[in-house]
């Protein structure tokens, strides 16, 4: 895989997503992409170029899209269905209920510059109820990857797994982790950092930011775990148990703290092995501004993370 962009020791996303597909559709002939009108924000491109006759773009018309992507996949093909995630999901979730998770269709979601990205866009372009909304739907795989790595490792299994899948893709840049897997495992969490004092579960853009936080609660004597939890649906339920030992566990996430990660978190705590727990995301619709702008607002920084974890040992 070509190395995706990088910025000042940070990556977009997209580019590790669109470098793999490209490579998986050179091997793989029944892979295709069908977009939204969204190849430029989904960095399809060189797909188009490479692939002309396999790149469906259906316009501005969500619903059909992902119509036309259970199509292809009853058809034999393997679509990879791309397009802003605020709109994916918001606008065609009926038809990602009905005609792709109910008929357990192999559609590759792709929900494209999730979160907050589109943050001077204000509330209507920001995705932070994809999760809650995708999460209850029997059969769908959701994965919401943390770096360049992950997102091509994350995109590899869905086009290996036979039935629906939603990656979550971010193009806020973020840099490299230092994993501690060779390879990516749907369902399967990642423990980056060990620790007895609190545990700290995060996963996409929030990954990199509660490592920091666990270097400065250490300055403080305070040993944090840091778990990835990139795969939300299936959850990995023993590595959420295992967190609860340490007796404190703050989620963090980039979307609404209810229905998404930390609700995940909460059901299996609240039913298995109840301890003091923090969910850090956003309250509610957000103000118009950027994405760093909202992150330093709503605690979603490593400084903020760190203070939660301050807060909940304290109490």
């Amino acid at each position: 895989m070509n190395d995706p962009e990088k910025t000042d020791g940070l990556f977009d996303c997209r580019e590790a997503y669109v470098a793999t597909l490209e490579a998986l559709a050179e091997a793989d002939t029944r892979i295709v992409a069908v977009v939204n009108d969204s190849v430029g924000s989904s960095k399809l491109g060189g797909f188009r170029k490479k692939f002309p006759e396999r790149l469906i773009n259906v316009g501005i018309a969500e619903q059909n899209m992902i119509g036309v992507g259970a199509g292809l996949a009853n058809g034999g093909k393997v679509p990879f269905v791309s397009g802003a995630a605020c709109f994916l999901t918001g606008r065609a979730l009926e038809q990602i209920k009905a005609d792709v998770a109910y008929s357990q269709a192999n559609v590759k979601l792709c929900g494209i510059s999730s979160g907050i990205a589109y943050g001077e866009l204000g509330p209507t372009h920001h995705s932070i109820e994809d999760l809650a909304w995708l999460r209850p739907m029997a059969n769908l795989t959701v994965i919401v990857p943390s770096d360049p790595w992950e997102t091509g490792e994350a995109i590899k299994a869905a086009a290996a797994l036979d039935g629906p899948v939603f990656v979550r893709i971010s193009r806020m840049p973020v840099p490299a982790l230092k994993h501690t897997v060779e390879s990516f495992e749907i369902g399967k969490a990642e423990t980056l950092r060990e620790g007895g004092d609190v545990a700290i579960i995060a996963n996409g853009t929030m990954v990199c930011r509660a490592l920091a936080a666990a270097e400065a609660l250490a300055a403080d004597g305070v040993q944090a775990k840091v778990i990835n939890m990139a795969t939300l649906t299936p959850l990995d339920e023993a590595a959420i148990l295992d967190a609860a030992k340490t007796g404190a566990v703050i989620t963090v996430e980039e979307h609404s703290v209810r229905g998404g990660l930390g609700g995940a978190v909460a059901e299996v705590l609240a039913t298995q092995s109840p301890c003091s727990m923090r969910i850090l995301g956003f309250p509610g619709f957000l103000p118009t501004g950027s994405a760093e702008f909202l992150m330093e607002r709503y605690g979603l920084t490593a400084a903020g993370i760190a203070d939660a974890a301050r807060d909940l040992l304290a109490r």
